[in-house]
């Protein structure tokens, strides 16, 4: 997808969605996709972070409530930061981090909040395979100190590949959101806030790359070069 001059971003706000969403089907095309998937896997071993459910990579910096330290982003990378932020997702502000997690089959993500550290928006590429994205209303905290979600989803974004999602203001810090550990998506057992093209009832997961951009408020004046 090319950028138009003159982009309605309106035309992509989710609707059923409390506020605000945008999803953009077919944000790359599969010649972006089959790029991306390149250039990230031929990232020298390093780079990547290894989690006990997930392995990811971290470009333009590591967050720290002290302010981060800026690195470089590769081009290409950075190409599709640029997009992003023509989009004007960030309010006049420009993207300078991208976090890639690398989800393989089963593979998924308690729901958590995304933080304080960054601004109230999160914009997230999705490549390789689909999935979905669940969101919960949090209750107050229990005795222990957990945040309870359990009876409390709302819905679920299908996050297809090569799309673009986006949510800020009240779905950024008022509702958590995660990704079930399963092989498979029963898409009638849920609750589908977005649009989507796809018609299949049962959805087989693949190994799926996300690809969150996001700002970062406070960066510390000196740069990090690669290889540094």
């Amino acid at each position: 997808m090319q950028v138009e001059e003159c982009f309605n971003l309106e035309k992509y706000r989710v609707l059923k969605a409390p506020s605000s969403a945008f999803y953009i089907p077919n944000f790359l095309t599969p010649e972006d996709e089959d790029s991306l998937l390149s250039k990230i896997y031929e990232v020298p071993k390093p780079k990547w972070t290894i989690l006990s459910n997930r392995r990811l990579q971290n470009w333009g910096g590591l967050p720290h409530a002290k302010g981060m330290v800026p690195e470089v982003i590769p081009s290409w990378l950075n190409n599709y930061v640029i997009r992003v932020g023509s989009l004007d997702l960030f309010d006049g502000k420009q993207p300078n981090h991208v976090l890639i997690n690398e989800y393989q089959p089963s593979q998924g993500i308690m729901p958590h909040f995304d933080g304080p550290l960054f601004y109230p928006t999160i914009s997230t590429i999705t490549v390789g395979s689909h999935t979905l994205l669940d969101f919960y209303k949090p209750t107050d905290e229990t005795d222990d100190g957990v945040i309870g979600y359990q009876n409390l989803y709302i819905g679920s974004f299908l996050l297809e590949r090569r799309s673009l999602v986006c949510f800020k203001e009240s779905m950024y810090s008022s509702y958590m959101h995660g990704i079930k550990e399963v092989f498979e998506d029963n898409l009638v057992d849920n609750n589908i806030l977005n649009d989507v093209a796809e018609t299949s009832q049962t959805l087989v997961r693949g190994t799926r790359l996300s690809i969150t951009i996001r700002h970062f408020p406070k960066v510390l004046k000196f740069k990090m070069k690669l290889g540094h």
